[in-house]
C-alpha cells in the first residue's frame, strides 16, 4: 500500500476483496463513474472500507486523489445535473444546449419562450428557455387540427449576460406538470439539432480529475491502533505531530467508529471518510449525513467555512461548512476534523466535500484569513468568489493597533473607510489619508492586509452574492455554528453528543419558523404594492428585514436623472437618515435599464443581503414598475417553495442483471417516498397506499412467474 490511505464508509466489500475503480472526481454528474473490474456479490452490514491510491504522490508522501460515496458499487451516470441559480456557460450557446441536453434526459423538450439584447445592436443580453408545454394553444392555433400539447408548464431556466461576459442562470423552476414521454421528445426540433458527442462538450465548467484507486474491504482497526500522541512531544505543530496525525484521547477512536455505525444504519444516506497514516492512524476525518447534502441542493449559493476551533486551538481540531437557509438561519453542510492547516490537508478535505455535493462549487466561500487555505481553495473552487471573512479583518486590526494613541477615534476612522466607501477609487483614498493620520502607513500587518484588500473589502465584492451569510454591511461577526455549545475544553465524546443537539435544535427552529411562516400574515406598515407583493411571497424573516427597506422609501428626499444611454438611465438617489442628534445625507447612484428591467443599486444591498433596497425600490416606483421584477425574487427565500431534504438520486440507468444495483436503487427510491410521505398525514395516507398497492403488485408477479 501507498504511503496514504482514506478510510471510508458505506457497505460494500467482502474481506480481502479488490477493485479498480476509475473515479471521476469534481465532476459535474451528480454520481461518481465507477469502472468495476471485479464483480462482487457477497455484501456485509459493515461501515468500513480503506482505500488504497494509486498515482504520483505529493512530496510529503501525499496523493491528492479523492474519496467518495460508492453506494454500494452502484454503477451512476448523470450526465446533466439539474440546474440551479448561479451555474454559468462561456457562452449562450453552452447554456442552451445543457439545457436541452438536461431535457433530453428526463424526456421533455425545450424552446426559447424570449431573449433580448442590447438596443442598436444584435448582442443577446438574456434569454428565457422553458418546457414545449409551457404555455397554452392561442385562439387561432386552437383551430388547427394538431393535437394539443401545451400544458401551461412552468418549469424554465432565465439565463443573464453578466459583467465577466458569461451566462449565468439567475432564476430556476424545475417542476413539471405533466409526465415525460421521451419518445417525443427525441423528435422535437431541440433535441434533434443535437450533434453528436455534443453532452460532454456543454457541461457548465468545473474541475475534473481523474485517478484511479483501489478499494480494499478490511476488519474494524482495533481502537489501540489510533493511540494518540503525546500532546506536549516537542516539535508538533497544532494538533499533529512529526508524522501528523490527530491527537486522540483514550477511548476517542471508539467513539469515532460507534456515531458513524450508528448513524449509517439510522441514515443509509450518512457519509464519511478518514484519511489514515502508514501504521492506521486517523490524520483527518470527514462526514456529511442526508439532510445536508441534500439542502445544499437548494441552499449551497453561499458557504461559510468555519475553522474557528482549528484555528484557535481547541481541544478537538473541528472545522464546518456552513450555510443560510430561507429563514436566514444557519444550517450544516458538513464537518470534518483535521491533523493540521497545511495545503495538502484542506485540499484533502474540500475535494472530499465536493465530490460529496456531486461535483458542484458554491458561487461563494468565506473563511477566515490562511493563506494555505486560500491557496487551497483556488485550485479546488477555481471559479467561486472567494471572501475573507470581514469582522476578522476588522478584529485582527483593532487586535494590533490596541495600544495605539488615540485608539477610540481610530477606530472610528477605520469603519468609515470599510462600511461608507461607495467606490474603489474613495476607499484607496481613505485608507491613505487613515494610515498616514494615524501614522501607521509601514505597519507591515496592515500592509499585507491591504495586499488581499479585494477579498475583503466591500467596494470590491459588488458583484459577489453572499445571501446575508457576511457581514459585509454591519459589523456584526460570522458567529459559529456551534458558537455558545463547543469550547475550548470540549472533548470528542462531549462534541458527538452536543452535534446531535444542535442539530436538532437547528430542524426544530426551522420546522417552527415554517409553521409561523406559512400559516400567520404579517403586519403591512405602507401602502407600497411591493411590500404587500412580498409578504405573500417571502419567510416572515427575510420580508421583516425587506420590510425594513420598504419603510425607509421615505427617507429618499430627491431623485435626478443624472444620464441616459439608449434604455439604461443613471440616477442619483439623495437620502437623509436622521438619527439624534447625526444628520446624514448620501448620495447613492442606481442605474435602472428598463429593457430588462435591472436596477442596480451602488449600495449593493442585493449582492450582500439577497433583496433589493431602498433607492433601487425608489427608482422602480419612479418608473411606475408596479411589481418587483422575477429576477429579484429568489426561490431560496419564498415560503412556499416546497423543498424536501431527500439526497438527489441518480436516473433509472441500473444493471437489472446485478442484484446488488437492483437492491440498492430500490432502496433508494422507497426512501424518497418515506421522506415525502412524512411531510403530512395527507402525505403519508398517499404514501402507504402506494406501499400497498406496489407490494401488491410485486407478490402478483412473483405469483404468475410460478406459475
Amino acid at each position: 500500500m501507498t504511503g496514504d490511505t482514506s478510510y471510508s464508509a458505506d457497505k460494500s466489500l467482502s474481506p480481502g476483496q479488490n477493485l479498480d475503480i476509475t473515479i471521476e472526481e469534481g465532476s459535474p454528474n451528480s454520481e461518481q463513474l465507477l469502472d468495476v473490474e471485479d464483480e462482487c456479490n457477497d455484501f456485509e452490514n459493515d461501515c468500513e472500507q480503506l482505500f488504497e491510491i494509486d498515482g504520483d504522490d505529493h512530496e510529503n508522501g501525499r496523493d491528492e486523489t479523492e474519496i467518495v460515496d460508492f453506494h454500494n458499487g452502484e454503477s451512476q451516470v448523470k450526465e446533466c445535473p439539474p440546474p440551479v441559480v448561479g451555474m454559468e456557460f462561456e457562452t449562450y450557446d453552452d447554456a442552451y444546449n445543457y439545457y436541452n441536453s438536461y431535457a433530453k434526459e428526463l424526456g421533455f423538450a425545450i424552446r426559447v419562450k424570449s431573449s433580448w439584447t442590447k438596443r442598436n445592436s444584435k448582442e443577446k443580453r438574456g434569454a428565457v428557455l422553458c418546457c414545449n408545454c409551457e404555455g397554452f394553444k392561442t385562439v387561432k392555433e386552437a383551430n388547427s387540427r394538431r393535437k394539443e400539447t401545451r400544458t401551461g408548464c412552468l418549469a424554465m431556466i432565465r439565463l443573464r449576460l453578466v459583467e465577466s461576459n458569461r451566462w449565468r442562470v439567475d432564476e430556476v423552476k424545475l417542476e413539471h406538470n405533466h409526465s415525460f414521454d421521451p419518445e417525443r421528445a427525441q423528435n422535437s426540433k431541440s433535441h434533434k439539432r443535437m450533434e453528436s458527442g455534443a453532452k460532454r462538450k456543454i457541461e457548465p465548467t468545473l474541475d475534473v480529475e481523474v485517478r484511479t484507486i483501489k478499494l480494499y474491504r478490511t476488519p474494524v482497526m482495533d481502537s489501540s491502533g489510533y493511540r494518540c500522541s503525546n500532546a506536549n512531544e516537542e516539535g508538533t505543530s497544532d494538533h499533529a505531530n512529526f508524522s501528523r496525525h490527530l491527537k486522540l484521547r483514550k477511548g476517542d477512536a471508539e467513539v469515532i467508529a460507534n456515531y458513524f455505525c450508528h448513524k449509517q444504519l439510522m441514515n443509509p444516506n450518512f457519509f464519511y471518510v478518514m484519511d489514515l497514516t502508514d501504521d492506521g492512524r486517523m490524520r483527518n476525518i470527514f462526514w456529511i449525513d442526508s439532510r445536508s447534502r441534500a439542502a445544499y441542493g437548494y441552499f449551497g449559493d453561499v458557504v461559510a467555512f468555519d475553522s474557528t476551533c482549528l484555528s484557535n486551538n481547541h481541544e478537538i481540531p473541528l472545522v464546518a461548512f456552513v450555510g443560510v437557509n430561507h429563514h436566514g438561519h444557519s444550517i450544516l453542510f458538513g464537518c470534518g476534523l483535521l491533523a493540521d492547516e497545511s495545503f495538502e490537508t484542506y485540499i484533502w478535505l474540500f475535494r472530499a466535500w465536493l465530490t460529496c455535493m456531486s461535483g458542484r462549487p458554491p458561487q461563494t466561500i468565506i473563511t477566515n484569513q490562511c493563506k494555505t487555505m486560500q491557496s487551497a481553495i483556488t485550485e479546488v473552487f477555481p471559479r467561486a468568489h472567494h471572501r475573507i471573512c470581514l469582522s476578522q479583518v476588522m478584529q485582527s486590526i483593532l487586535g494590533d493597533l490596541a495600544l495605539s494613541q488615540g485608539y477610540d477615534a481610530l477606530q472610528m476612522a477605520l469603519t468609515k473607510v470599510i462600511y461608507e466607501s461607495k467606490t474603489v477609487d474613495e476607499f484607496e483614498r481613505a485608507w491613505e489619508d487613515w494610515t498616514q493620520h494615524f501614522g501607521i502607513s509601514n505597519h507591515e500587518k496592515l500592509q499585507a492586509l491591504h495586499e488581499e484588500r479585494e477579498r475583503w473589502a466591500p467596494v470590491y465584492s459588488k458583484d459577489t452574492f453572499f445571501a446575508g451569510i457576511s457581514d459585509y454591511v454591519n459589523d456584526e461577526a460570522m458567529s459559529s455554528f456551534f458558537y455558545g455549545h463547543v469550547h475550548q475544553q470540549t472533548s470528542l465524546k462531549e462534541f458527538f453528543d452536543i452535534l446531535e443537539s444542535v442539530l436538532q435544535e437547528k430542524h426544530k427552529k426551522e420546522a417552527l419558523a415554517d409553521l409561523e411562516s406559512r400559516d400567520s400574515t404579517p403586519l403591512l406598515k405602507t401602502r407600497s404594492y411591493y411590500e404587500l407583493q412580498f409578504s405573500k411571497l417571502y419567510t416572515n424573516a427575510v420580508f421583516s428585514k425587506f420590510q425594513d427597506e420598504v419603510v425607509m422609501m421615505s427617507s429618499c428626499l430627491s431623485i435626478t436623472e443624472f444620464q441616459t444611454s439608449g434604455s439604461i438611465v443613471t440616477y442619483i438617489v439623495k437620502e437623509c437618515i436622521e438619527e439624534e442628534p447625526v444628520r446624514d445625507v448620501s448620495q447613492f447612484e442606481v442605474i435602472y435599464d428598463k429593457a430588462i428591467a435591472e436596477v442596480p443599486c451602488g449600495c449593493n444591498c442585493f449582492n450582500f443581503k439577497g433583496y433589493l433596497c431602498r433607492h433601487a425600490l425608489c427608482i422602480l416606483s419612479y418608473n411606475g414598475v408596479e411589481e418587483i421584477p422575477c429576477q429579484y425574487i429568489l426561490s431560496r427565500w419564498r415560503k412556499d417553495y416546497k423543498r424536501l431534504y431527500v439526497p438527489n438520486l441518480s436516473p433509472n440507468n441500473v444493471d437489472i442483471t446485478n442484484p446488488v444495483q437492483c437492491y440498492d436503487h430500490l432502496y433508494r427510491r422507497a426512501m424518497q417516498l418515506v421522506e415525502e410521505g412524512m411531510v403530512s398525514q395527507d402525505h403519508y395516507m398517499v404514501a402507504w397506499q402506494a406501499f400497498k398497492e406496489s407490494l401488491n403488485k410485486v407478490r402478483l408477479a412473483a405469483a404468475d412467474k410460478i406459475e
